[in-house]
């Protein structure tokens, strides 16, 4: 027993010393109680324990019970000072790791890093707008219903949160560039062969994972940036890396403006076949991941995570590369990486992952490290409802959700609800004629908002033209030429058509023509498929609408960025997050559409500071091993905001702009006023 008991004190002496130093060996000695001999005497053996006598009881030396508890006392105190001692390690480790982040500076490594990061950052705007833009012209091009519009614009949400959740969950296991080279891998294949699908099912499974890849950008970037940042610089860094995001708004804006409204821009492939405009655009949107992922071969891991990881040497050799970088640069490439060497303990987790992965064949070690790993993120997930980050995971979620909310079901309400107010104004300038006799007339001018009752057309050529939102009622069409038509909303109702020509149009009795009569009347190479009028569907009102609200995002991030570490992140979140509810209850007094973009430019504006605070204070909350796990929960409960929002808010443009104004408005104040319960974390050390 008591061999037993000093092997057990001596093991745990050994691996306080490896792990924290000579000065703790002392400690665990003094705390250790010195052998002592069995009190019972041979004379007593084998009597009963009621009656069991022992030496030098009449000396008053305490029997072998409390001699026994009074030793495991001591076990439990030498175990909790090492513990406590292993806090204060920890802790120790995060002092030094900012220590050394301050003597290799901010310099060219810093600035590398952010224009990589925030290339990636920059894709997952543009991921965000892409399918927006492209959607008009694709639902044509491939005869979407309704409902797989719909399904179509939700579905790259769908994607970003599982890509958040996944990719978060690995980066604290596997590294954060390793993630993220794998999530940009996937974002940039999946959206270059979204750009050739040809059926809807394709196109719908290339965007999914195209989504699941970009995912994965915004819990890693931030993650990783951060842990290259010292305190002091870490809110302004921070700050000035989301605008990549309204860059990539920018970025999609301007090239649909630029490519989409082009019908005739795009690649022929044979008869049939032609690579057309929006494409293009899908096409050219999948770049910015593409040069983020170049960039990001050339960037090393955060040392951060490999200390975590028991990668000592690793992390000590990027270390000083960061510093030399940033001295050399500043024009003193003498100066000395003073840190000589990073200790911390090896995990338990890791040492299971080296024993599995020596035995049983490569299939078993793939699998058992496969199911490691599974095992350890969803450990790692569970965690971020342990005791100490229970209550603060709590309202973080509650405050980006709301945010979420609030935000991305407004920003498609705007657009959707200035289109109803030009189609409101165009409704109310629709032209009617009756009874009109025309004949030998060659209509070579755009028909458009018109209605044309029990006319007769004798002997006239349509040739060339376009036809928006016109409908003829009870009309005679007789020795009639149509020739190369483009229309939209364009019927033929209870018409009587003889002796006429179609040639080259996309007018067939089929959709067009609701019970018309048809005598001698011919079909001439009919443009099949879904057609449509760019200059009527892409009008360019969306991307102004869009890239207005983009442009406006700049004054709000350079607000934060200068303010953030001067008056906080709290004040940043919640002061933002009001205004912004302010802004959106302004909207009851908007009648016009300028009036509804101007409130929008604001409201995104003030909108910007509060996502800056947000994203800053969820890095800084949690600490290394779970980072980047609680960044891509968090995300993912945006994008569940997003989805839910969008939807709801889609279903009262034209009904009522009450009940969306309401549900944003009550989202932003309950998430600005939860957002006060969080701590202040502005001069906090990563943990």
């Amino acid at each position: 027993m008591d061999s037993l008991y000093e092997n057990n004190v001596q093991g745990n002496d050994t691996e306080a010393h490896s792990a924290y130093g000579d000065g703790f060996q002392d400690d665990y000695q003094s705390s250790s109680p010195a052998p002592e001999e069995d009190a019972a005497s041979d004379v007593t053996e084998g009597q009963d324990k009621d009656n069991q006598m022992y030496e030098g009881e009449y000396q008053g030396i305490p029997p072998p019970d409390e001699i026994k508890e009074a030793r495991r006392a001591d076990r439990r105190e030498a175990r909790m000072k090492a513990r406590l001692a292993a806090v204060g390690k920890k802790q120790t480790l995060a002092d030094q790791y900012d220590s050394i982040m301050e003597e290799c500076g901010h310099g060219r490594f810093q600035w590398t890093l952010f224009t990589t990061l925030g290339l990636s950052l920059m894709a997952d705007g543009v991921e965000c707008f892409v399918v927006a833009f492209a959607l008009p012209s694709a639902e044509k091009d491939m005869c979407l219903s309704n409902a797989s519009k719909g399904m179509l614009g939700l579905i790259v949400y769908v994607g970003m949160m599982v890509g958040a959740v996944l990719w978060g969950g690995l980066a604290d296991k596997l590294g954060r560039r390793r993630c993220l080279l794998y999530a940009l891998t996937i974002n940039c294949t999946f959206s270059f062969l979204s750009s050739f699908a040809k059926s809807y099912g394709f196109f719908l499974f290339f965007r999914l994972c195209s989504g699941v890849g970009i995912g994965g950008s915004i819990p890693i970037v931030y993650t990783f940036y951060a842990e290259f940042l010292q305190a002091d610089k870490r809110g302004e860094h921070l700050s000035w890396l989301c605008l990549f995001w309204m860059v990539g708004g920018l970025y999609a804006s301007f090239t649909g403006w630029g490519i989409i409204p082009h019908y005739g821009w795009g690649i022929s492939m044979g008869t049939e076949g032609h690579f057309h405009s929006w494409r293009v655009f899908v096409l050219v949107c999948f770049l910015p991941s593409a040069a983020a992922l170049v960039g990001l071969y050339f960037i090393p891991e955060s040392p951060r995570f490999l200390l975590e990881s028991a990668r000592h040497d690793e992390a000590w050799m990027i270390l000083r590369q960061v510093h030399d970088t940033n001295w050399r640069a500043k024009g003193e490439p003498e100066r000395v990486f003073q840190v000589s060497q990073i200790k911390i303990p090896h995990t338990q987790e890791d040492e299971f992952i080296e024993i599995q992965s020596e035995t049983g064949t490569a299939f078993q070690r793939c699998m058992v490290r496969q199911m490691t790993l599974a095992k350890l993120v969803i450990k790692n997930l569970m965690s971020l409802a342990s005791p100490e980050l229970r209550l603060n995971s709590l309202f973080i979620a509650i405050v980006w959700f709301t945010m979420a909310f609030g935000y991305y079901g407004l920003s498609v309400w705007f657009p959707d609800q200035v289109k109803y107010m030009e189609y409101e104004e165009n409704e109310s300038n629709v032209k009617t004629f009756h009874h009109e006799r025309v004949e030998r007339f060659n209509f070579n001018f755009t028909l458009q908002n018109q209605i044309h009752r029990e006319g007769e057309y004798i002997h006239d050529s349509f040739i060339s033209i376009e036809m928006r939102k016109v409908k003829f009622e009870d009309s005679l069409f007789e020795y009639c030429y149509f020739e190369d038509i483009h229309s939209t909303d364009t019927f033929f109702e209870k018409c009587t058509l003889q002796n006429t020509i179609f040639y080259n149009t996309d007018l067939w009795h089929d959709s067009k023509f609701i019970d018309c009569k048809f005598e001698n009347v011919t079909f001439h190479h009919p443009k099949r498929g879904c057609h449509l009028n760019f200059q009527e569907e892409n009008d360019i009102l969306i991307y102004i609408v869009s890239f207005l609200g983009c442009l406006a995002v700049i004054p709000g991030n350079i607000v934060a960025g200068l303010m953030m570490d001067k008056i906080g992140r709290i004040k940043i979140i919640g002061v933002s997050m009001l205004v912004s509810a302010g802004c959106t209850f302004s909207l009851f007094l908007c009648f016009s559409p300028a009036s509804v973009i101007s409130f929008e430019c604001l409201f995104f504006a003030t909108c910007a500071s509060a996502w800056n605070g947000i994203e800053v204070i969820t890095v800084e909350l949690y600490p290394a091993s779970k980072r980047a796990t609680a960044f891509g929960v968090l995300n993912g409960l945006c994008k569940l905001a997003a989805i839910i929002s969008t939807s709801v808010f889609s279903e009262f443009v034209g009904v009522t702009k009450i009940i969306p104004i309401l549900l944003s408005c009550s989202a932003m104040v309950g998430g600005g006023l939860m957002s006060f319960q969080l701590p202040e974390t502005r001069d906090v050390v990563l943990q």
